[in-house]
């Protein structure tokens, strides 16, 4: 070689797709393949787990729709209380952080599409592998959009009566826990027209005084239970000394506070909170009483504040406006003969949508449900005595993802495995020729 020609040993590779090749290849490796399914492993057991002393949902957020979460030790406590590895009073406090299910999934697709990119060449052996890999990015996708975008609530309809909204019960989404019950205000003093003031959630749980310009008074949280149960006070007793309110149901009502419902309850499967709220008049700034609202109760009458301002107060589900309604013509309750096992329940609901001009009659059963204007609705449950029918109403644009996914999977297991078959065969034949 001579001193004028150019040494090409070390000269850089310039190809654009070869150094993004090169970057992909740590996040494409084996290792970080299976260092991600331990993790996922881990987590579905922890949150498992976490449903023994916390509310479904509570455990969907915080560990499988989330970027991070910090398991308590407690959780692993109550699996060696289980097999009395340790005693059954054992407490282990303290928490460790883990990756949620939020970032195990995205590294694990991140991981399978750089795989693809830098190891796997396309070639028609490969078909089987690849649509089995496609099937799988379909299912993981199909998660994230029930994750996001999903909706599941409740319409409960009286016989005879009709309703218009459906009532979100606490749900997991995208940045956590969403929905929950919300604080809300009638103002009944216009004729014929209901304004309707609400206070989210989020605001009760964190407690203190609420101002708004919407409503003639402040509203001040003395205390908001995320689980309660109700019992009358005995008056006779004078235990009323040990009630906050002072005005309204809570004067005959207490609200007792209890943990939070847990998966494994088989009693109670949703959380039914109760606050205590004073409300203080802006004007004057005095006192119109403390009050018991709470999921038990129904709509409460308010003290009228100086104005003559007639509201009413209830402490109910996030509620989600139709432009349809439902109205209950019949409701079916059918028992295995001799004892109050339900055998079939339907509901015969009449559907009305002013803007298309559709008014109909349909059947909703246990096995039948009804689909409409996106939305699925299941007969679900019904009020005692049978007075009413619950439905219960989901919508998921992603419904039908998994379904592609395992179908795609299968698809891709018979290819690859019918492949190989035929090619096990064909040397078999070749060596008994």
């Amino acid at each position: 070689m001579s001193e004028t020609e150019p040494n090409n040993k070390y000269k850089p590779n310039k190809n654009p797709q070869f150094n993004l090749l090169k970057l992909l290849k740590p996040l494409a490796s084996l290792e970080l393949t299976v260092v991600l399914f331990v993790l996922s492993l881990v987590l579905v057991f922890a949150g498992t787990l976490a449903q023994v002393d916390n509310p479904i949902w509570t455990a969907v957020s915080d560990y499988f729709r989330s970027f991070y979460v910090f398991i308590p030790n407690q959780v692993f406590a109550r699996f060696c209380q289980t097999f009395r590895w340790v005693s059954p009073t054992a407490q282990w406090p303290g928490s460790f952080p883990f990756p949620g299910g939020w970032t195990i999934g995205g590294l694990m697709l991140a991981n399978l599409l750089a795989a693809h990119a830098v190891r796997f060449k396309f070639s028609t052996k490969r078909i089987g592998i690849i649509s089995i890999h496609a099937g799988i990015i379909l299912l993981m996708l199909g998660e994230l959009i029930t994750g996001i975008f999903a909706i599941e609530g409740n319409m409960t309809i009286e016989q005879g009566g009709v309703t218009n909204y459906l009532e979100l019960k606490e749900t997991s989404g995208f940045m956590g826990k969403v929905n929950g019950p919300e604080l809300a205000f009638s103002d009944m003093s216009i004729p014929k027209k209901e304004k309707v003031v609400v206070i989210p959630n989020h605001l009760l749980r964190t407690g203190g005084k609420i101002s708004t310009p919407l409503l003639p008074f402040d509203i001040e949280i003395i205390k908001y239970m995320n689980n309660s149960s109700v019992e009358e006070i005995d008056t006779e007793k004078n235990e009323g000394g040990l009630n906050l309110a002072n005005i309204g149901d809570g004067v005959r009502i207490r609200a007792n506070e209890k943990i939070e419902a847990s998966g494994t309850d088989k009693d109670q499967k949703i959380d039914l909170p109760s606050a205590y709220i004073n409300l203080i008049d802006k004007k004057t700034g005095k006192s119109l009483g403390t009050y018991l609202a709470s999921i038990w109760l129904s709509l409460s009458s308010l003290k009228p504040t100086e104005d003559g301002t007639k509201t009413e107060m209830a402490l109910r589900f996030k509620r989600s406006y139709k432009p349809f309604s439902m109205e209950l013509i019949e409701f079916k309750h059918e028992r295995y003969l001799g004892t109050n096992t339900p055998k079939n329940f339907s509901s015969k609901i009449k559907l009305s949508n002013e803007s298309l001009n559709e008014n109909r009659e349909t059947l909703i059963s246990m096995n039948n449900p009804l689909r409409y204007d996106g939305e699925t609705f299941y007969q679900s449950g019904f009020l005692p005595n049978d007075k009413g029918t619950i439905l219960q109403v989901v919508r998921n644009p992603g419904w039908i993802m998994p379904y592609l996914s395992c179908l795609v999977v299968s698809f891709g297991m018979l290819l690859h495995f019918g492949m190989h078959l035929n090619t096990f065969l064909k040397k078999r034949a070749i060596s008994n020729a």
